[in-house]
């Protein structure tokens, strides 16, 4: 190849390059990098997308005496029940729908199983399942709020995480510590 050949398609590389790093990192921002579940923004988006398509629940998911968990076992602990969550959230939401994790020890999915009464039971029976850490069993206890699209008024992400927000919250409030909590709105 000619210098001036080599000196126009220089550049073109090094932007093919460069798009190919921002779309990496774009990528990776919206996957959390403990869990792999998708980040606020990325489950988000898709999830707009699932509801304009399906008839579906939006759960919010929320370890119980998570600050207890970590205090009393360690962070370690802590990271092996959140990634333990996510994989079951996961395993649970099948083809049928997909998890993220908002932060800390705060999980949301949507769904659009066609038993769901049966599939929450599967889901509560699974999160409130000991986690095995380093030969011990680690007590994990979660509130589920849930929200049916169906139920809503208009058809909102915002309102569905509302809903399924003040359902996780009335199910944390109305039961004893350490126990299976939901709550469906």
């Amino acid at each position: 190849m000619d210098p001036q050949s080599l000196a126009l398609c220089l550049p073109l590389v090094g932007w093919a390059a460069h798009s190919s790093l921002l779309t990496h990192r774009l990528a990776a921002a919206r996957r959390d990098p403990l869990t792999g579940l998708h980040t606020r923004a990325g489950w988000t988006a898709r999830a707009e997308r699932f509801i304009r398509r399906n008839d579906s629940v939006v759960l919010l998911i929320d370890l119980d005496d998570f600050k207890h968990l970590n205090d009393t076992h360690g962070h370690a602990a802590g990271d092996a029940a959140l990634v333990a969550t996510a994989a079951r959230l996961t395993a649970w939401c099948g083809r049928h729908g997909f998890a993220g994790r908002l932060g800390g020890d705060e999980f949301v999915a949507v769904h659009r199983h066609p038993d769901y009464s049966r599939a929450h039971a599967d889901l509560t029976a699974a999160l409130h399942a000991p986690v095995n850490y380093e030969g011990r069993e680690l007590p994990v206890s979660v509130s589920v709020g849930s929200c049916r699209m169906a139920d809503l008024p208009l058809l909102s992400l915002s309102e569905a995480l509302r809903g399924a927000d003040a359902a996780m919250y009335a199910a944390k409030g109305t039961t004893g510590r350490r126990t299976p909590r939901h709550t469906h709105r």
